[in-house]
């Protein structure tokens, strides 16, 4: 056990390097990335053109006319090629985006809307549409190109380069395409998708700073004043943890976070509490602050067990009755709480280059997650001892794991399901049976 709480310390502290707001909301985005690549095809085909101009310059300039003959007629085989991928092109984007939307669409259906976001987010998914759309955007600059002069001594440019770069990028949409079919598949998947949302939100603990072993939260300093949101209302998603520490360094405050990432705000609302001095002028503060229409993973601690508890929420209703899907979304709740099991919560304390606290942004405490975990899948576990066997499992699993201060809400959702099991079964053998702790829910 020892060994194993080791290397989820460690997976723990490791710090990724953090991803600003704006990258982030760009992989919230889908427009970015076809948008990037067709902007980059219209650079390379304007290197490519240039080239081919080169090499009949060179060509007429040596007068290799029998050579610039033999181009022009592969120029003509080229665009009868050129022609069928751009008009085929269009129909395998069509054929894409028709999977997509199906996905999309049983995705949110079978297991919770939320998961929408990891489509959005899939590489593999923004990638294929790129260079879908790049390879068509291509087609027509390349049919742009071909000369209707058949003389080799009054031809301008052959599109040789650019027919051997549209052949490539066939080649790589065919490839992209392959990847798009499995990926798909796998985020059809739910294990897929569970794991998924495991991984995302390991990444939230991992990007925040390591607390100081032994050493208590230095006092802030008498709050001065707060700053009010004034911008839309919304899910406060995330904030430029750089930018306020730099602002509050310049200034000599502290700055509090008053909201959690994932609250809802309104204009008006304080999002900031400034600690031992003036208010920074709001120019240094605009855009620190993001606020969208949902949540996401950047900097919330608990929309990943969020999503678990949805999908075995769904999973166990009656309209779906799948209890070895919320047996799955437990496995995970359990195994992200067991990496939380020993790490300081409540604040995360973001310092400036000489080690100051300038900025305090409050997470969930410990109870806060542990109820959320387990606290909505625990009153729908009644008349399913697959559910009630394995968060017996899991919950003891924690008790092992967790310091004794930690050990109260773990005892009392424990307590709370044998209660509503007994009231629950009809008989003694019921009982024993849906009480007996199952990693497998009934293995």
């Amino acid at each position: 056990m020892s060994d194993w709480m080791v290397t989820q310390s460690s997976a723990a502290g490791r710090r990724p390097r953090a991803l600003s707001p704006l990258r982030e909301h760009l992989r919230d985005t889908f427009w970015f990335a076809p948008t990037a690549a067709m902007a980059g095809v219209f650079v390379v085909w304007v290197g490519a053109e240039a080239l081919d101009t080169a090499i009949v310059d060179a060509l007429q300039r040596d007068r290799d006319y029998e050579t610039l003959g033999e181009l022009l007629r592969f120029a003509e085989d080229a665009k009868a090629v050129v022609s069928a991928v751009g008009s085929a092109m269009m129909t395998f984007i069509g054929v894409v985006f028709s999977i997509s939307l199906v996905a999309v669409q049983m995705a949110s259906g079978q297991f919770t809307p939320r998961v929408v976001r990891l489509f959005v987010r899939s590489r593999i998914t923004k990638a294929t549409f790129a260079v879908f759309l790049a390879t068509f955007v291509l087609t027509l600059l390349v049919l742009t190109s071909f000369d209707t002069v058949d003389e080799p001594r009054a031809v301008t440019t052959v599109p040789l380069v650019q027919s051997v770069l549209t052949l490539c990028m066939v080649g790589l949409s065919l490839l992209l395409f392959v990847l798009y079919v499995n990926a798909t598949l796998r985020l059809m998947r739910i294990s897929h998708v569970i794991a998924r949302i495991a991984s995302e939100s390991f990444r939230v603990p991992a990007s925040m700073p390591v607390p100081v072993g032994g050493q208590e939260a230095p006092a802030h300093g008498t709050e001065t004043a707060w700053v009010p949101h004034d911008g839309r209302a919304g899910v406060l998603r995330d904030v430029h943890i750089a930018r306020l520490v730099r602002v509050a360094r310049k200034h000599g405050v502290v700055l509090r976070l008053i909201p959690r990432i994932g609250d809802f705000v309104v204009p008006g609302m304080p999002v900031l509490a400034v600690h031992g001095g003036p208010v920074p002028p709001r120019r240094a503060l605009r855009y620190a602050i993001s606020v969208g229409v949902e949540r996401t993973y950047h900097q919330d601690l608990g929309f990943g067990l969020r999503q678990l508890s949805d999908i075995a929420l769904r999973a166990l209703s009656p309209a779906i009755n799948d209890p070895t899907t919320a047996v799955q979304a437990l496995d995970r709740v359990v195994q992200f709480l067991a990496a939380l099991s020993r790490r300081p919560l409540d604040a995360a304390l973001h310092r400036d280059r000489a080690g100051a606290v300038r900025l305090v942004q409050p997470v969930p405490d410990w109870t806060e997650l542990v109820d959320l975990g387990f606290t909505e899948v625990r009153g729908c576990a009644i008349g399913s001892p697959q559910i009630s066997r394995r968060m017996l499992a899991g919950l003891d699993d924690l008790l092992l794991l967790a310091p004794p201060e930690r050990r109260e809400p773990l005892l009392r959702h424990r307590e709370l399901l044998r209660q509503a099991v007994d009231l629950a079964a009809p008989t003694a053998s019921d009982r024993d049976f849906a009480l007996r702790p199952d990693r497998q829910g009934i293995g």
